[in-house]
């Protein structure tokens, strides 16, 4: 055989193998995307279906200005998976010089509703913790009966393991004193992880966002799970934020404000 005829053999030979490979690749993709994919946790919401986990009774949103104008009647019939919603979690404050705007409103709305309320607080890494707590303090509509006021720590800008840990301190320590409740810690759990996993923070409530999987990942204890940031409701135009608690209605309950006494 010719060296030429050889090379065109060789090259043939080569094309043969990489439409094999396609073709393999794209059966695959085929399966995945049209079989896999519909049912799997994690892209459920591209496919227009929410997974709503399993085991859980106590069922519950969070939501802030970006949900617009709640319509919480409608939003006291509706149901996730099976159950009713118990609780929401409602945006108060970020940094020191944000105040969401539809707070006022949705608390007021929702407690009229019968929901238990839960009010939190979006830490800002550039900002003082004592001023953050302080600017919480004078704007959050806490009550006995209410969930507690929570931190929400996600972002740590510039700051260091030792100062993040350092400014969470502060805040929670000034608003315990407050309210005379352990604020729950939201995060998500990698974050949890790096930076606040040591033993004072091991003895307050924790709220992790994971989304789109069947079970928290999640080393330690957890009282609140926010597993998809795009949940469907009535009463609610476009996304919300879905949770369940991890226990009973009447361990929430003890959970809340003045719920010990």
């Amino acid at each position: 055989m010719s060296r030429k005829r050889h090379s065109h053999t060789f090259v043939r030979g080569c094309a043969v193998r990489c439409v094999a490979v396609a073709c393999v690749c794209l059966c695959l993709f085929v399966v995945y995307r049209y079989v896999v994919a519909p049912f799997a946790p994690r892209w459920l919401a591209l496919y227009g279906n929410q997974y709503v986990p399993e085991g859980y009774s106590v069922r519950g949103i969070d939501v802030s200005h970006h949900q617009g104008c709640v319509d919480w009647e409608v939003v006291s019939r509706a149901h996730i998976g099976e159950e009713s919603i118990s609780f929401v979690f409602l945006k108060v404050t970020e940094g020191v010089s944000v105040v969401d705007r539809m707070y006022a409103a949705n608390v007021r709305k929702a407690r009229e509703c019968g929901f238990v309320c839960g009010a939190y607080h979006y830490f800002s890494p550039r900002v003082p913790a004592r001023r953050q707590a302080a600017w919480f303090v004078r704007h959050a509509d806490v009550r006995v009966g209410d969930l507690p006021p929570v931190l929400d720590i996600e972002d740590a800008g510039s700051l260091s393991v030792d100062e993040v840990r350092a400014a969470a301190r502060e805040w929670l320590r000034i608003v315990e004193r407050r309210y005379g409740v352990k604020p729950i810690i939201y995060t998500y759990h990698k974050f949890r992880e790096r930076y606040l996993d040591t033993e004072e923070f091991r003895g307050y409530p924790y709220w992790i966002a994971h989304y789109y999987v069947r079970k928290v990942q999640y080393r330690g204890q957890w009282c609140f799970w926010q597993h998809t940031d795009c949940g469907r409701l009535l009463g609610i135009e476009g996304d919300v934020d879905f949770n369940v608690f991890n226990g009973s209605l009447s361990d929430m309950r003890r959970l809340c404000v003045g719920g010990g006494k």
